[in-house]
Formats: structure tokens, sequence, C-alpha cells
């Protein structure tokens, strides 16, 4: 940026425009209206025109976000409407990292002032590391209007886009920053919404970081003097009334679980194909070259070619065949003396003193040896081959030394980075250790899934553990099943979670992380926070959260004395490490919504998702991927919590958006003891709380649980 100013980047898709510049309008439009509202923040727009076609459009701007001289802002005019060839919406939307609906809405509000057809017009807006990029349609008039209806907003979404400290940057609120871009607000009682709005801001961007100017918290109190859980010795007449922990939002949960969640531990493995799902933790540099040697990219004939054909004897005419080559060589081949050729295999590596292949096409067979079974002569039939025609230079592929994957980079199934490693040679790596998890079950009324017995009495039978241990399975974590831990008689908890600490019992090596389900609510048998805090001397981080379902989900830590037979590698970390604790409510549904919202970005952090490479002062996102998705019907809403309303997702063939449906809203609807709303559920509809219920065509945010669902 020159002189502190923005850069501007505006990319014209139309194939009339392409073929003749002079009949675009929108370029100089769209560059004046920079000039009347931002001249003392931007610097003058760089402008391209190319055709309606996803490449060039994905070319030209991928070359303005991913260089060193990338743009702040990138507005893309054309091709969002909905004719055959209007396609730019989906060229943009796979280059954006974080979408921004809220510019998508305010252009559509702005346009919907002035006519009903903007309803017409497909917006998509989103960051791509480090620049803004925002589609306009296609007539000078509607981008004018799109891009004044948010142009004094975009200095300051740019600099928070390009790494600035946000925290400084709303150090006066909302009103400093609405006096600072020159906007009114809409609603007289802004004020106190914005400060409102300010907060959760924070939020939003520092929940899952430490960094960004957060003080390192400290305890002003001492543990004697925190409210506790139930003192089961207490007898019922002394059982609460009330929780003593603090209702907190998921954004506060979320932020506590990342702060006391500990840093990935490396190790180094051997390469393998067990290496999937792990995460780089050092760049990784090539030990070999690839190819290690010239090497033929066809099948055919290597020959001397002479560097210049007029100078020199050509590649044209009658040559015997001196060898054969393949792509498996078995020791030393002979050099080509001039005059001869050698037959080669595609990949096979060329004698010493050839420099160039021919195709096989390009030749006839003269004559065979005696017995009839090779090739004695050949006919090359022209004379044009070139020096490295038809060849691969040692390390063109993979130069020798270079780096081919750098840390944070994810193995992934479908093989590229194994092949990298293979190929080079790479023997090890190192990774970010995978987090072992235990989940255990607690309760009286539980019965083994597969127990042939009927129930009777009060029994139920465990689903949460078979569904948490698959649902763990499927991220690639390792697994260890706890069994069922009895509320009577005294003590089996508090034994169950120290052997799982411990490795024995069930869990033959010590587990990083146990998932508990059941005895969190405020019940004389509920016992997980009463063990976690009076019996493990654990810290309860919270044990209430503003959400439905799950509100009472707990998060714990638990103080933790590797045994004397631990590895060096744990041996040289502090005497007691932090072990994690989820302890989930004992319904299905919450213990999956749950499992999925709170355990899931702590496993991400520990295994080393949060170690990858982003924009400067961006965190990685950990977790489940968050979408926009419009409401297929009504929702009812909860007028208190958040609710995490299980959906399906799908993806329209029609207009290429992402529409959310209900799992089920008939009869019993989604109360959170109604395992089958998880059955077919792809998505957690982020609902805030309000009354009546929220429309049918409202976008809101989704979490994705799987694929989404190609609606035919």
């Amino acid at each position: 940026m020159a002189d502190g100013k923005l850069r501007a980047a505006i990319l014209v898709v139309s194939d009339t425009a392409s073929k003749d510049p002079s009949s675009d309008r929108v370029a100089d439009t769209l560059t004046a209206t920079f000039a009347a509202e931002g001249s003392s923040s931007w610097e003058a727009p760089t402008i391209k025109i190319v055709p309606d076609n996803v490449l060039d459009i994905q070319r030209t701007i991928c070359s303005w976000t991913d260089g060193p001289e990338w743009a702040n802002l990138v507005l893309i005019s054309g091709g969002t409407g909905f004719a055959v060839k209007d396609n730019t919406p989906e060229a943009v939307s796979p280059l954006i990292h974080r979408h921004a609906p809220g510019l998508v809405h305010g252009m559509l509000a702005a346009s919907l002032k002035v006519t009903p057809f903007a309803m017409m017009s497909r917006p998509v807006a989103g960051v791509r590391d480090k620049s803004l990029l925002i589609t306009l349609p296609g007539s000078p008039k509607g981008a004018k209007e799109n891009l004044e209806a948010i142009i004094k907003l975009l200095p300051h979404a740019c600099t928070q886009a390009a790494g600035a400290d946000s925290r400084a940057l709303h150090a006066g609120g909302v009103k400093k920053l609405e006096a600072e871009a020159g906007v009114a607000p809409n609603d007289p009682r802004s004020e106190s919404q914005g400060q409102q709005h300010d907060h959760h801001h924070h939020h939003h961007h520092h929940g899952h970081s430490h960094a960004h100017g957060h003080v390192v918290p400290r305890a002003h109190t001492s543990p004697s003097e925190r409210p506790q859980s139930n003192d089961p010795n207490a007898g019922p007449n002394r059982r609460y009334r009330s929780s003593p922990y603090p209702m907190l939002s998921v954004d506060e949960a979320l932020k506590l679980v990342s702060q006391h969640t500990p840093d990935p531990v490396v190790v180094e493995v051997p390469v393998t194909t067990a290496l999937v799902g792990s995460v780089i933790a050092e760049d990784v540099y090539a030990g070999e070259a690839v190819p290690a040697y010239r090497a033929s990219i066809v099948d055919g004939y290597a020959v001397i070619a002479p560097d210049s054909a007029p100078a020199g004897p050509s590649t044209k005419g009658i040559f015997p065949v001196a060898s054969i080559t393949h792509a498996n060589p078995g020791g030393a081949l002979s050099p080509l003396e001039p005059g001869t050729v050698a037959r080669i295999t595609t990949g096979a590596p060329l004698p010493p003193n050839s420099n160039a292949v021919v195709m096989v096409e390009d030749t006839v067979l003269v004559s065979s040896t005696p017995d009839g079974q090779e090739e004695a002569t050949i006919e090359i039939l022209t004379g044009d081959i070139k020096p490295l025609e038809n060849v691969r230079e040692p390390g063109s592929d993979i130069p020798l030394g270079s780096k081919i994957l750098r840390k944070g980079d994810l193995i992934t199934s479908v093989g590229g980075e194994i092949g990298l490693l293979a190929a080079t040679g790479t023997r090890t790596v190192k990774v970010y250790k995978k987090p072992c998890v235990g989940v255990l079950s607690t309760g009286d009324e539980l019965v083994e899934h597969n127990d042939p017995s009927k129930l009777y009495g009060g029994q139920i039978r465990d689903s949460n553990r078979p569904s948490l241990l698959s649902c763990l399975a499927s991220w690639g974590f390792p697994t260890v099943d706890l069994g069922i831990a009895r509320d009577t008689p005294p003590g089996e908890l508090e034994n169950a979670l120290r052997d799982a600490l411990r490795g024995v019992g069930r869990a033959h090596n010590p587990v990083d992380v146990i998932v508990t389900t059941g005895g969190v609510s405020m019940g004389e048998l509920d016992l997980l926070k009463p063990t976690i805090e009076r019996s493990l001397g654990g810290t309860i981080h919270f044990g209430r959260v503003a959400m439905k379902p799950g509100k009472p989900t707990t998060f714990a830590t638990v103080p933790f004395k590797p045994s004397a037979s631990a590895s060096a590698a744990t041996a040289t970390q502090q005497e007691r490490e932090a072990k994690l604790i989820f302890s989930l409510p004992g319904n299905p549904a919450s213990a999956l919504v749950t499992l999925n919202l709170f355990v899931l970005p702590s496993l991400h952090k520990l295994m080393g998702l949060g170690q990858r490479q982003t924009a400067p002062g961006v965190a990685p996102a950990l977790g489940l991927p968050l979408v926009s998705v419009v409401l297929a019907h009504a929702f009812p809403l909860d007028p208190k919590r958040t609710e995490y309303h299980r959906g399906i997702v799908s993806a329209s063939q029609s207009d290429g958006r992402l529409y959310a449906t209900s799992t089920g809203l008939e009869g019993v609807g989604q109360r959170s003891s109604r395992v089958g709303s998880l059955a077919s559920a792809n998505a957690l509809l982020v609902l805030q709380p309000g009354s009546g219920t929220v429309e049918k065509g409202t976008l809101v945010e989704a979490l994705l649980l799987g694929n989404i669902v190609s609606e035919v």
C-alpha cells in the first residue's frame, strides 16, 4: 500500500467487452465511484476484462490475491444473473476462504430499494487470504449502486482482512467506527445494540486464539472460594437447587476449550499409509530429485540430436538399433555411439551421450534381426528433433532439496502428500501425535446395547457410547471403549476415570482425552462434576452452556503425573500435565451435538491443525466447517438459547444455493432425547434465540457434519 492507501482491482466479466474493450462502461463507473467516495483511502484501481469463462476469472483473481503484490479489494462485475453463461458466482465461491454474507445482504438491500429485480442477482463476497472479493452486477448502474452501498465500510473490512489488530481497531466501539467511516446508524437504539455487537465481535475473532492483545487469564480466587458441584456426602436435603456454574455462551465456552487444550506433541514416524490424517510438524525437503536421471516421456528411440540441424547431421534417416532401454534399468547403460539409436520406453533413463527421444510414431521399421525377433534398423522420418525433446531432466518434477511439504500440512487420503514423500525417498517424517480418546458411559440404568437380556424397570440400552466411538473413529482418532461406570457402588466412577488416565484396565495406554456421557445434571446421582473436582482434584472450566440441546455440557482439566514407564518425550515435560475431560449430557442428540461442537475443535488443536499457515492475524479454523444456508421452511426459535438444530443441507441445481430442512419438526420434534433427529442429519443449523419462528428463505449459518446432499 502506497502512502497507506488500499489497493483495489476491478475485473469485468464480459464476452463482448473482452473482444471490444471500448464497449465497457463498468470500469470507468466504478473508478469514478472510488474517486468520489474513497479517494483518500484507495489507490487508482487496476482493471482487466475477461470473457465469461470460469478459468479466466479464477486465474485473474488468484493473480491479484496470491502474489506478493496482492490487492486488498477485488471487485468482479458481470455474470451474476440467471443467464446460461452467468457463472461468476460459481467461479468465485470456491476461491473464498471465509464468506462475508453481511456485505451480500447490504448490497441486496440497497438494490431492492431501487427495483424488485435485484432479487435476480446472485452476489457472493468473502475473504481469500488477505484480499476481499466481491461480485457486482454487470450493468454500470447496478454495479455503482451495489458498490456505493458498502464502500464506506470497505476500508475497515480490508484492513481487518489484511491482519490488523482487531482489538485496537474496535477499541472505541461501534460508534467510533461509524464516525470514522462516515455512516449513520439506522436505529436510535443502535448505541446500546452496537456495544453488544462489539462485544460479540471480539469473541468472533478471538474465540480460538490467545494472541491479539489478550491478557493471559489469572485466577483471583482460591479453589476453596469458588463454587463447586454438589457434595454427594451432604445428603439430598443439602443438594443445590440451582447450578453453581455460570451460564456461558457457546463462544465463551469454545474460548475456554481452546485456552486449556495443550499444544500438540511432535513424534517421528515412518512414512506409511498410516500417516493419513496426520499433520506435518516441520517443513519437509526432498532428499532425492524426481526424476533422478534424464528420462524419456514417450515410447520411441533415444538419439543424439544436433544442436543446430543445418550445422550438423540430421536425425532423419536410417539408423541401426544399438540397444534397448526399459523403465526398470538393471545396471549401467552403454553409451550411445553416433549414428545409432536405442529403443526406449516411457520413464526409462536415456543412455549416456543421447540427448533426445524420437516418438515411435515418427519412425518405421526397416529391417529385423536374423531371428526375426528384434528390430535391426529403423528409419526416422523427421529431421526436426531438437536436443531435450521428449525428455525429462533430472529434478524437473521435484528438485533436490526443494520444500515438498510445509509445517501444518494435512496428510490427506487423496494420496498426493504420501506420494511426494515416497517419491523423494523420505523414510520418516515428524508429525503431531493424534490424541487418544476414551469414551465412558455413566449410570446404573444403562445396559450394553448388545445385551440379549430383556429390559426391565428403568433400564435403557447404551446407544451413546457406540455413537460417539463411531464418530471419533470416522474423524481418524484412536479410541478406547471405557465401558459403563455405575453410579453405585461409590467410587466406581472415580476408579474408571483414574484407570483411563493411567492406561490400565480397558485402556491399555493412557488416554489423552476422556469423553463421558450422563451424570452432569443436578440429581443426587449425577456424580461427574463432584468426582472431577473433589476426588481427582480437577478444575471445571464450565458446567453450563446457553445452547439447545446440551445445556449441562461440562469441560474440565485434571492434573496427571505420568508413570515411571512413560516415554522419554513425556518424561521431559512438566512433572504433572493436564488431561482433558468432556462430560457430555446423557441424552443421545445432546451428546452427539456437543461432541461435534466442543470436542472436535479441541482434538483438532491437539493433532496440530492449529499449526497451519494462514493470513497474518487469522487463526486456523478448527472444528466443523461453517457455511451459509437458506431455510427451506419456517423453524421455531427458542426464546433464550441458541439452538443447534439437526438439519439436512442440499445444493440446488437450479440456483446453486444451499438449502436446509429439518430432520423433524412434527410431533416430538427435536427434543434432546430423540437420537433419530441425527440419523440423517448432515448439518447443525445455528438458530439464534428469539420469539416465534424464523421464516422460510432466511439465511442462517450451518455447521456441516457430513457431505452436502445434491438436490435432484
